[in-house]
């Protein structure tokens, strides 16, 4: 299903009950299988991470160069003015500025300008014992506060373990987490600073952060669209 076809006002009511949505298939079998296996070519991106070098969990992601292959970039285009909404919302409620305009064209051009040039979609791989410590994808001033995660490989039979983690600071409250297996094909809308929640005093800014649970066996590729670059 492509992303202007899914139900949006049903995704945006659950991303503002829990801050994440699991969309519908958006992938086949053999678009992730495409997907995941252009990890062996490292010619197709700008930087590798070793994620326990850096004390970020322990694994393995790669951030592509432009130009991005074909399908990459038609996700991260059709996702864009599908979230807009609600990021305006979001931003509404809290009075806080909403300088995103209606292109994601547009956006990024913003975001160069503020010296944001290194483009962000990321294939992230996980082995047996890997796991991403919880953060949030900021890489600069300019965030837009929406992200996807396209599971593309299967849970129990590709891998075990590797759940994905949402973990909300709720004001005045003990933390609150959110635990999600990721089907193959299919995408997670999740937040990626923070996102409204009502309080006694109106509206506030929860503080969101993600990670990936240890996987226990087997080989776990996702693709992760961020819709800012960075510096």
């Amino acid at each position: 299903m492509k992303p202007d076809e899914m139900d949006w006002k049903a995704l945006g009511a659950e991303v503002d009950a829990y801050g994440c949505a699991l969309t519908p298939r958006i992938l086949t079998p053999a678009q992730c299988a495409e997907i995941s296996q252009l990890y062996g070519e490292p010619g197709l991106f700008r930087s590798t991470v070793d994620m326990e070098r850096h004390r970020f969990g322990k694994g393995q992601y790669r951030y592509f160069r432009k130009p991005f292959p074909d399908l990459v970039q038609r996700l991260r285009e059709a996702f864009y003015p599908q979230l807009l909404p609600i990021a305006r919302d979001w931003a509404d409620r809290l009075g806080q500025p909403a300088p995103w305009p209606d292109t994601l064209a547009e956006w990024l051009d913003m975001c160069h300008e503020a010296g944001q040039t290194k483009p962000t979609p990321i294939l992230l791989r996980y082995r047996e014992g890997d796991w991403n410590a919880l953060h949030r994808d900021l890489y600069g001033d300019l965030v837009f506060p929406l992200q996807v995660v396209i599971g593309l490989d299967r849970p129990r039979k590709d891998y075990t373990g590797g759940e994905f983690l949402l973990v909300e600071q709720r004001p005045r409250a003990q933390s609150r987490g959110t635990v999600t297996m990721l089907e193959q094909g299919h995408g997670l809308i999740f937040t990626t600073r923070d996102r409204p929640v009502r309080s006694s005093r109106g509206w506030s800014a929860s503080p969101v952060r993600h990670g990936v649970s240890t996987v226990k066996s087997g080989l776990r590729h996702t693709l992760g669209l961020v819709f800012h670059d960075a510096t």
